[in-house]
């Protein structure tokens, strides 16, 4: 049974309908509105709240464009299963990240083993094609649902020195750090969206042809050599990335550049 509507403020720096989103977001949050659970209509959002319908409609569709709600035709609106997420405003493993966070993260090594670096690896980690490197492939388990699968390659001697490292538990960045004593220094992150191949539908669970995020990221150490290369592939239904950016920099960076010029 829902909850009573809490008394809404009619003031007009806060709307009405973002009052009324803001509660409902609270109540999916909290979980009172369970995931994949039917939220109550918008006759009885309109009465719970004393609103009009076309209020009522503003705040739902705000929430569905965050991602908190959808739709079924016919059926009615229902709450989604929330994401977990990365803000990769700093460099971080993914258990790192997420523990940090309170989530259970453990890990499923499907191979470790020594393969020829093709075209692409051997350009992103800077040695030969055909040179030996180190392939880690790895599912990640979010409070033991699996989340994403990671493909790791690093330079053979580096990545060598991992083999009887504890791999199921912990996030290769804090191996690296801690046991090989490399300090990391950035990493190159591209995202894009594919659609699952084979292998990613066995990992994830997922079915062929599902959309997943994919990270392409290239991690160089304190001395900008880059060592370790990833491809790592997120369930679309269950992660997102997060990120902060701030145009006034950008801008002060233009204006610094314009300076210099004049």
């Amino acid at each position: 049974m829902s909850k009573p509507a809490r008394n809404l403020v009619p003031v007009t720096s806060v709307p009405l309908y973002a009052q009324i989103k803001d509660t409902l977001r609270a109540r999916i949050l909290d979980g009172t509105y369970a995931s994949h659970s039917q939220m109550p209509s918008e006759h009885e959002l309109c009465a719970m709240f004393g609103v009009s319908r076309i209020t009522v409609r503003q705040a739902l569709g705000d929430l569905q464009k965050e991602g908190l709600l959808f739709k079924l035709h016919g059926k009615g609106t229902f709450v989604s299963k929330p994401k977990a997420f990365q803000n990769v405003s700093s460099l971080q493993g993914f258990a790192e990240a997420m523990s940090s966070m309170g989530y259970e993260i453990v890990n499923q090594l499907r191979s470790f083993r020594t393969v020829k670096a093709n075209r692409q690896v051997a350009e992103r980690l800077h040695i030969d094609e055909g040179a030996p490197v180190t392939e880690i492939h790895r599912v990640r388990l979010l409070n033991r649902e699996p989340v994403s699968l990671e493909l790791t390659w690093l330079p053979e001697a580096l990545g060598q020195r991992l083999a009887n490292a504890d791999l199921v538990t912990r996030d290769i960045f804090l191996i690296l750090e801690n046991d090989c004593g490399v300090p990391l220094g950035h990493a190159d992150i591209a995202i894009d969206a594919i659609l699952a191949d084979d292998e990613i539908v066995d990992a994830l669970h997922i079915e062929e042809g599902s959309p997943v995020l994919r990270i392409d990221r290239l991690t160089h150490d304190a001395s900008g050599t880059p060592i370790d290369y990833e491809h790592l592939y997120f369930r679309g239904d269950a992660f997102q990335y997060r990120f902060r950016i701030d145009r006034e920099k950008a801008g002060k960076r233009a204006k610094s550049k314009a300076t210099r010029k004049a």
